[in-house]
């Protein structure tokens, strides 16, 4: 295996072990399976039922239930009756955390059980234990005397499994060896699987989950790697990232880290999780799955050069090495590049889908957090002054009649760039289509480019399957030791708004995790732009977007991917979980009411659980928590300590804003002027 994929230069799907889920079979060579997760109490077989039919009907392919106790797991058999009796045999999927008992009732009924290796048999108090040797292989006996009984039923009832670990929910035993790190994930998981095939068991799919795209990718690459080294083959692979949240966000987190993974052929079945009604999830999953799921051989490319060595780490964040030009590049977070070419003129007025109002009466610009840094005008002209904090960009034949314009900038393709007898004093912007045999460019001509100390590539590629030739040519840059700032730039020909949210998402953050990129710059086609008439709201019907400008979409769409890869914080952070059985209160209606008081507060993580399962432990990282403790009750948390216990719900939203005030959190939304 090359590194954790068969290939990083061309689309080819990982082949696993396959596994029969009722009569599903995921992994090998089958396509993408997509599921979904109800969000009912389990004991209400109505409803449940009612539920699971409208995620079938959306698509999904397996349905998860929550089976958090016995009796719960005992009502999975009227839940799957009642479905047989109305035509539906979909499988189902029994939830378990921390109850073995529940998952020994529900391996006898449904299709294939869930389990969390890190609340299964081992339990999570927050503390931190040194174990000797000794003392660790004693309690990986105790996990195998619990955790075999599940086993042997699974092999008997012919019963899949997921190993799902969970990145917040790490055993305190995980934690005291490995700490909260993705290594930690993968022997969470290897212990239980290293059990299962003793016992000569082997319908078993597993997952890496963590509200984290980074931490989620990490671990997913080394599981893949840990299996192949160890078993000299691979288990199928649930993809998802944990507690995505709702709206464009949800969908931009879930897309980089799924995409990520399966732009390198790794994945068998997704889960998208969103703070929405489930059948919600599964045309997002669709729309992330379909380039994969039957075009496979359409994606591969015999124009990428083969990589002999991989000059990063997969496995670890780090960023690529770049020398700063103004304020890109070095260790300035990565710039936002907006696109207004396609406006007939553009007016002060124009500015404020990307983050910047003019007012008259003062004379001065107000600049939100979500501010483009840089604009590319086409061919229009500028007839009035801008704020210092924004930049132009035009094509270099019009920069050449506008060259003393304060904080204007060309921008080249390679061979107008050598061959230019003018060009700017600071910077200029080159581009480059990546592998595309119609337009390479040699190594001479990168580092003859690359000479010039003002030169900001940017990088493109025209190939249907584009992320792994720009991908390709930062390895190349870093073999030739080109440290010139890069911008990525990624162009949308699609029809909806999700399916544009995928694209930019998968296509640059799947880099931007990888430490690649000094900036993004976001387009659609003309097509897009003409049949759309400028307006997001005629590309989906989405609730989430609403009469909104292409110019602000990108905007925003730019500025959602960099918090979703941690590479540029310019918002509030929600780390929501989608509802389930399990959830304690109104999560969605909860989400806005805390999203509507708290989105000024930028840089701040802030997780909204619906019960105990998924808070303190799958909060992970956030700052501070709401988590459901009981039927209308809510726990406060700062980190993962307790603040305020079983405070009613109508008014936790007020108590979660005092806790932010009494440890300085809180600041009034105040905008900028310049």
């Amino acid at each position: 295996m090359q590194y954790y994929s068969n290939s990083l230069t061309s689309y080819q799907r990982f082949m696993t072990r396959e596994v029969k889920v009722g009569n599903l079979v995921i992994g090998g060579g089958n396509p993408v399976r997509v599921q979904t997760m109800t969000t009912t109490d389990t004991m209400d077989t109505d409803a449940t039922v009612a539920q699971v039919i409208k995620c079938i009907e959306a698509g999904a392919e397996l349905v998860r239930i929550t089976a958090p106790s016995k009796k719960e797991a005992d009502n999975l058999a009227n839940i799957k009756a009642a479905l047989s009796a109305k035509g539906y045999h979909t499988p189902l999927v029994a939830d378990i955390h921390f109850t073995p008992n529940a998952a020994e009732i529900a391996a006898t009924i449904v299709e294939k059980v869930r389990v969390n290796p890190g609340n299964y048999v081992d339990k999570k108090k927050f503390e931190q234990i040194e174990y000797t040797d000794a003392e660790y292989i004693e309690e990986i006996e105790r996990i195998r005397e619990r955790f075999t009984p599940l086993v042997l039923i699974c092999k008997e009832h012919g019963t899949a499994m997921r190993i799902g670990t969970n990145h917040g929910s790490l055993s305190d035993r995980i934690m005291s060896r490995y700490g909260d790190t993705a290594n930690g994930m993968v022997e969470s998981a290897m212990e239980f699987l290293r059990i299962s095939r003793s016992l000569d068991y082997h319908q078993i799919i597993l997952s890496m989950k963590s509200s984290n795209p980074q931490v989620m990718v990490h671990a997913y690459r080394l599981l893949l790697q840990q299996m192949h080294n160890e078993f000299g083959e691979c288990y199928p692979l649930h993809l998802g990232v944990t507690e995505a949240g709702d709206g464009e966000d949800g969908r931009i987190k879930s897309a980089i880290g799924i995409g990520t993974l399966l732009e390198d052929g790794i994945g068998d079945t997704i889960r998208v999780s969103l703070t929405e009604d489930p059948e919600l999830e599964i045309p997002v999953c669709r729309d992330i799955v379909k380039r994969y799921n039957g075009q496979a051989t359409n994606l591969s490319s015999s124009t990428i050069l083969p990589i002999d060595k991989l000059p990063y780490n997969p496995f670890e964040y780090k960023r690529r090495k770049s020398f700063e030009i103004k304020n890109i590049g070095g260790s300035h977070v990565p710039v936002v590049f907006a696109d207004l070419s396609h406006l007939d003129t553009i007016s002060r007025e124009s500015l404020i889908a990307i983050g910047y109002t003019y007012n008259s009466v003062t004379d001065k610009w107000t600049i939100s957090d979500a501010a483009a840094d840089y604009v590319f005008v086409g061919n229009n002209t500028i007839n009035f002054d801008l704020p210092g904090t924004l930049s132009v960009i035009m094509p270099q034949q019009h920069w050449s009649n506008q060259s003393n314009a304060i904080n204007h900038y060309p921008l080249f393709d390679t061979s107008s760039f050598l061959a230019a007898t003018e060009k700017s004093n600071a910077i200029q912007f080159v581009m480059v289509d990546c592998y595309c045999t119609a337009n390479n460019t040699s190594d001479e001509q990168l580092l003859k480019i690359a000479k010039d100390p003002t030169v900001v590539f940017c990088l493109s590629s025209t190939l249907q399957h584009a992320m792994p030739a720009v991908r390709r040519m930062f390895v190349k840059f870093m073999e030739l030791g080109i440290e010139n700032p890069v911008i990525l730039i990624t162009d949308s020909n699609h029809n909806t708004t999700d399916e544009h949210l995928i694209h930019f998402a998968t296509e640059t953050g799947a880099l931007l995790l990888d430490g690649m990129g000094d900036g993004i710059w976001l387009t659609v086609s003309d097509k897009v732009y003409e049949s759309a008439k400028g307006k997001m709201a005629n590309l989906s019907g989405r609730n989430y977007i609403s009469n909104t400008s292409i110019e602000q979409f990108l905007n925003a769409t730019s500025f959602g991917i960099l918090q979703a890869t941690r590479t540029r914080i310019s918002k509030t952070e929600y780390i929501s979980c989608p509802s389930c059985g399990r959830t304690l209160f109104e999560l969605q209606e909860t989400t806005a009411k805390i999203r509507k008081v708290t989105n000024h507060l930028k840089g701040l993580k802030i997780a909204i659980m619906g019960c105990i399962v998924n808070g303190p432990g799958e909060m992970a990282d956030a700052d501070f928590g709401y988590v459901g403790s009981g039927v209308g009750k809510i726990t406060l948390y700062k980190g993962k300590e307790v603040m305020k216990r079983n405070i009613d719900s109508e008014v936790a939203v007020d108590e979660l804003i005092q806790l932010l005030k009494d440890n300085d959190a809180w600041i009034e939304p105040l905008q900028h002027e310049a």
